[in-house]
């Protein structure tokens, strides 16, 4: 048996495998982010434990006999967070999250530091791990002073379960200190953002073993001695090991609640001025790009907020025919945006509201004004040579057949959706922590998920939506020039 551990910024879930890659039973638990002041996202990795040992507590008293036989163990987790740690291992504040845009003034110095793009082949978004601590020598330079090491999210989880500081590739791509082509720490990255060598995890690959589960946490936990610990992955790249996407050609697009483009590559082709993040997949030798719109289900649970109304029963008052596109128009940049504009500041909103138009309205507006929002994604993925033909929906707003629909006639490609069953980052865990034990070949293990349906553009609608993006990048400039 295997364990998978997805750690979001909402909640962890934990997930019980087979040996075969066949679930047995998840559970999960939930807490809250902080936001102490505007732009600002942070959490106390303290909320992780507590979520990761709730969640296996429920799994073992669930499936206590198969959880008994766990063999080993990895976590999956959201990108770019700082956790700062002095030398004897104690966080020094909570950590600054993905989210959080208050580095953007040093992301910009750090973007544009000679070199820089060139071995990252990333821009240096405020949301990456570097300007954090940049922003923290800045501003809190006696904690700076104190940091011995820094660790992304789920490797303090790893941290906390093995006793040893480490990461991974695909995690570590997205600190801007990376060498990602070369899939090492980068000195010349380092002393860019004013850290050094020492104070980084010792790196892996996704499939690699960290070491073992402490005994004492073991025996705690009710799970055997000896299981060993994985290195794990990124969220998105977790969640392309667990619906397949591995080789040049596969990919996904994902309505979670960020939004997200992501084609597998074979080789590293990074186009860092397209906005485009260019990273380690977690399986040896293969990397993969996304387009990254900031809030996607976001802009839905917002407009939700404000009417009263869940997500649901706004979606489901637009019925079952997709039309298309009308004179009013959301722009999704509520938190700012990644790709294609890398910019933290513009915010989004509507145009063209009349006195007539009502919640349902509003809500084809805001599903409407995401899936422009992937489209810009796609369109930046194929300036770089990524072309897929076809893409997996997944995430929450894939159980909207309506936005899907949309989203295919939007992007002008079929759109698979999987079976009812278990796939995404969770998944994707698990399967890296079994070919972590056994040494499994990970295409034999990371196989795609059965097909319920595929969703085709509608051709009577394509131009119509095409006509709509048109309209939806040439606002841009406009909002930017509100700023």
């Amino acid at each position: 048996m295997y364990i998978g551990l997805d750690l979001g910024t909402s909640g962890v879930r934990a997930l019980l495998v087979r040996a075969d890659g066949v679930p047995v039973g998840s559970q999960e638990a939930h807490y809250q982010a902080a936001h102490p002041a505007p732009g600002w996202s942070e959490q106390d990795p303290a909320t992780w434990v507590a979520g990761c040992r709730s969640a296996l507590a429920a799994l073992r008293a669930e499936h206590p006999v198969e959880y008994g036989a766990v063999r080993g163990i990895a976590v999956a987790g959201h990108m770019h967070g700082a956790v700062l740690l002095d030398a004897d291992g104690t966080v020094l504040r909570p950590c600054i999250l993905w989210n959080d845009t208050r580095s953007h003034v040093q992301a910009a110095r750090l973007d544009a530091a000679d070199g820089v793009r060139d071995i990252s082949g990333n821009i240096v978004f405020p949301g990456f791990t570097a300007p954090k601590l940049a922003w923290v020598a800045e501003h809190e330079p006696d904690i700076f002073s104190r940091v011995a090491k820094v660790v992304l999210p789920k490797d303090y989880v790893s941290l906390w379960m093995s006793g040893i500081c480490a990461s991974e590739m695909s995690d570590a791509a997205g600190t801007a200190w990376l060498d990602v082509g070369g899939r090492d720490w980068s000195d010349r990255l380092l002393d860019a953002g004013g850290m050094r060598r020492d104070q980084m995890p010792a790196l892996h690959e996704g499939t690699g073993v960290i070491g073992l589960l402490r005994d004492a946490l073991a025996d705690e936990m009710g799970l055997p001695r000896g299981v060993q610990v994985v290195a794990g992955a990124a969220d998105n790249a977790a969640a392309a090991c667990g619906v397949g996407a591995l080789k040049e050609g596969d990919g996904f697009v994902s309505l979670g609640t960020s939004g997200v483009v992501l084609a597998a590559r074979d080789g590293f082709a990074p186009d860092a001025g397209s906005a485009v993040h260019t990273f380690c997949h977690a399986v040896p030798g293969r990397w993969y790009q996304m387009g990254v719109t900031l809030a996607c289900t976001d802009s839905l649970n917002w407009l939700a907020r404000i009417t009263g109304q869940g997500p649901a029963a706004l979606t489901a008052a637009l019925g079952d025919a997709v039309r298309a596109p009308g004179s009013l128009r959301f722009y999704p940049y509520l938190s700012g945006e990644r790709t294609p504009h890398n910019d933290a500041q513009v915010r989004g909103g509507f145009s063209g509201l009349d006195i007539g138009h009502d919640a349902p309205d509003m809500t084809r507006a805001v599903l409407e004004g995401v899936s422009f929002a992937q489209a810009d994604s796609l369109l930046a993925l194929r300036a770089t040579g990524a072309d897929p033909q076809t893409l997996l929906a997944i995430g929450g707003g894939a159980a909207s057949l309506h936005w899907v629909q949309m989203l295919a006639n939007t992007l002008n490609l079929p759109l698979e959706i999987p079976a009812r069953g278990e796939f995404g980052a969770a998944l994707g865990a698990a399967r890296l922590a079994i070919c972590g034990v056994t040494g499994a070949n990970p295409s034999e293990v990371m196989t795609k998920p059965e097909i319920a349906r595929t969703v085709y553009p509608d051709a009577a609608l394509v131009g119509a939506f095409a006509e709509g993006h048109q309209a939806y990048r040439a606002a841009y400039p406009m909002l930017k020039a509100l700023q």
